[in-house]
């Protein structure tokens, strides 16, 4: 079996930023992967499950009501190593015309207050695993690291 495209990142040389982890031509469209790297992997602690949680919610409610790319949003969601999450995007957008939206959707999460949108058993298929304080905590170190440490490149396998 061949091993997929994103299991051939080094992971050993990857820091938190915003990069392109794949371009998937459908029906003469393209979607465009962004890997939102929150965590250094294997070196920093991972993002517990129920911030991780609440942070799908909160972003994702935040980009799908974003009133310039709404309608280009695919998916949003965490990665199953919980050091980032998934962003699909209908089009070919760069990282650098993402990080605005990006940015923005992170300090809304860090600045929430309220009930977590879709946090209700009928909205929800695990709406007992949230954690809003620490989704908070977590977004806003994402956030304030994408304003000066962006990293749009992955780097080279060599």
């Amino acid at each position: 079996m061949d091993l997929i495209p994103s299991f051939q990142i080094d992971h050993t040389r990857l820091l938190p930023g915003i990069y392109v982890s794949r371009v998937d031509e459908v029906g003469g469209d393209f979607v465009t992967t962004f890997d939102l790297r929150m965590k250094r992997p294997n070196i920093d602690p991972t993002v517990e499950p129920a911030a991780m949680h609440t942070i799908e919610h909160l972003v994702a409610t935040r980009l799908r009501n974003d009133p310039e790319w709404k309608d280009r949003i695919v998916y949003f969601g965490p990665m199953g190593c919980l050091t980032g999450c998934y962003l699909l995007v209908k089009g070919r957008p760069t990282p650098k015309e993402l990080l605005a939206l990006v940015k923005a959707a992170y300090e809304f999460c860090a600045d929430y207050e309220g009930e977590v949108p879709g946090a209700t058993p009928a909205g929800c298929g695990n709406c007992r695993l949230h954690d809003l304080a620490g989704a908070k905590i977590e977004a806003k170190r994402y956030a304030d690291l994408l304003k000066t440490a962006p990293c749009f490149v992955y780097p080279s396998a060599n």
